[in-house]
């Protein structure tokens, strides 16, 4: 699961599987869920996300974290990889 903040255009994306987004369907004002072909949710887009949302903390709780990627941007070279054994 990866989650991708644009701020030029203040909307939030959480990408949940690989995937190629087929269709979408806004559920709520602002809520956009991206299906793939077989209609499985593989994204959602949340618009005006920092007037929706705390942009400043994410949480995780009691989720089988293999690896954890932080970045600032969405460039490689800027990451920090954290892996639990």
């Amino acid at each position: 699961m990866i989650f991708q903040y644009y701020s030029e255009t203040d909307m939030l994306y959480i990408k949940l599987s690989i995937g190629v987004s087929m269709e979408s369907e806004e559920v709520a004002p602002g809520i956009v869920l991206d299906f793939d072909a077989s209609n499985k949710v593989v994204g959602i887009e949340i618009e005006d996300a920092s007037q929706l949302i705390d942009l400043s903390r994410l949480e995780v709780s009691a989720l089988p974290i293999a690896d954890l990627v932080l970045s600032k941007k969405a460039q490689v070279e800027e990451r920090t990889i954290i892996r639990r054994n």
